[in-house]
């Protein structure tokens, strides 16, 4: 099929995270303001710099069969519990090809991580360096791999129109998105199964982040650690988990009689160009990345009544983004209800654009926008409104909602989406 612009649609979501092992108890987590963030009770932390992280609520060893789970990277299983959430959602049974419904040479998976099979490969090395070659698993390759994921979803549901893996550091779960939107506009297929996975709760990415200065090191204060926008923010907090969605043509969606969460009209990328870790200062490659979105879409500044922000608890980040709304959509950042859900989940990664691109989807469909938790301070230079204390009602009629992901090497994505 040779086609362009189609529009559209979500019409399943899925999510494991520290707040619930599925959509609906993650949904409830946010809109209460409920942490997910705990303190490290594994024996490996006790000499960290950093011993909190927001842990997967629920874990996926007594969801996925043991023989399976073997050959699974974390990231991968919390991929597959997420995708077949959403698939279910969707209203889909079984894989394509024999549900009847979805031809599986017109459905894609485009599944993300920013750091792949990280722990099967540290802890494969670990099994190498103490009990020596022949006690390495046969499996540790395809586990490890960073499309380990998106291979393991595009198995399970039967995608043939293309299986993907975006790597864009904590950009990519949105970048995942994106794309699919792009398989289903060009024609390249009519369902795509897309999102973001991370599991790198581990003593060396812990390490590394710590040592960078990059994390919150206020391990007697679990819950109050991540606190976007708060004067007193001093690093993010590292979170695990997946989220996903299923996208849709508008046509497909239709002629199947699916329910439709809302319409994705777009994305909009670029890249700082600046620093391997900093942001720029000023907001510029984030302010592109939102002017994209404008340009290539029919979204007004003055439709948008939510945004999910990126918002990782970082002293430069947080303001970055911040002066990069102001800067492109002016004084209509003032009717804008913009909320960190990080505060809440912690900070997934890989895994945080598909998380938070569930939690955008739900904001419309419920019509309420989460609270961001922590900030007792808010630091004056956040010239916006912060959505704080509770969750709040959006307004009827027709709204839109961005969800903003940026990364590491300046990668910057921004979503946007509809309802009526």
């Amino acid at each position: 099929m040779n086609a362009t612009n189609r529009t559209v649609v979500v019409t399943g979501i899925g999510a494991t995270t520290p707040l619930g092992g599925d959509s609906a108890s993650t949904w409830e987590g946010l809109t209460a303001g409920r942490s997910g963030v705990s303190a490290l009770e594994q024996e490996w932390a006790a000499e960290l710099p950093v011993r909190i992280a927001g842990q997967i609520a629920v874990d996926p060893s007594g969801i996925i069969p043991r023989p399976q789970a073997r050959k699974l990277d974390r990231s991968a299983q919390f991929a597959l519990i997420a995708a077949r959430e959403a698939w279910a959602d969707a209203g889909f049974e079984g894989p394509a090809g024999e549900n009847g419904v979805v031809d599986p040479d017109r459905l894609g998976a485009v599944i993300a991580s920013g750091i792949g099979g990280v722990t099967t490969l540290l802890d494969a090395y670990d099994v190498l360096k103490e009990k020596g070659v022949r006690r390495v698993s046969p499996h540790t390759v395809p586990m490890l791999m960073p499309n380990s994921p998106a291979a393991n979803v595009g198995m399970e549901v039967g995608a043939r129109a293309g299986v993907h893996t975006p790597v864009s550091a904590c950009a990519s779960g949105s970048e995942a998105v994106g794309y699919a939107v792009e398989m289903i506009r060009t024609g390249r297929a009519d369902v795509v199964v897309a999102g973001g996975t991370e599991a790198a709760i581990h003593p060396l990415p812990i390490a590394a982040f710590a040592n960078m200065m990059a994390m919150s090191k206020n391990n007697d204060d679990p819950q109050g650690a991540s606190r976007p926008y708060d004067t007193d923010r001093n690093g993010f907090v590292m979170g695990e988990g997946a989220g996903v969605v299923v996208l849709e043509s508008a046509e497909h969606a239709a002629a199947r009689g699916a329910r439709v969460y809302c319409e994705v009209l777009g994305q909009g990328i670029s890249a700082d160009s600046h620093h391997i870790t900093q942001p720029e200062p000023s907001g510029r490659g984030v302010s592109a990345a939102l002017q994209n979105l404008l340009d290539a879409t029919d979204l007004k500044p003055s439709e948008i009544v939510h945004i999910n922000a990126h918002a990782t608890s970082t002293p430069q980040g947080d303001v970055a983004e911040i002066k990069a709304l102001r800067k492109v959509f002016g004084d209509d950042v003032d009717h804008m209800a913009i909320s960190g859900t990080k505060s809440m989940t912690g900070h997934l990664l890989g895994g945080a654009g598909g998380v938070e691109t569930v939690a955008t989807v739900l904001a419309l469909h419920h019509r309420l926008a989460p609270p961001t938790i922590n900030i007792d301070n808010l630091d004056p230079e956040v010239d916006a409104d912060v959505v704080r204390g509770e969750a709040r009602a959006l307004p009827g009629g027709t709204i839109s909602a961005l969800n903003n992901s940026f990364g590491f090497g300046g990668h910057n994505v921004v979503l946007a989406f509809r309802r009526s």
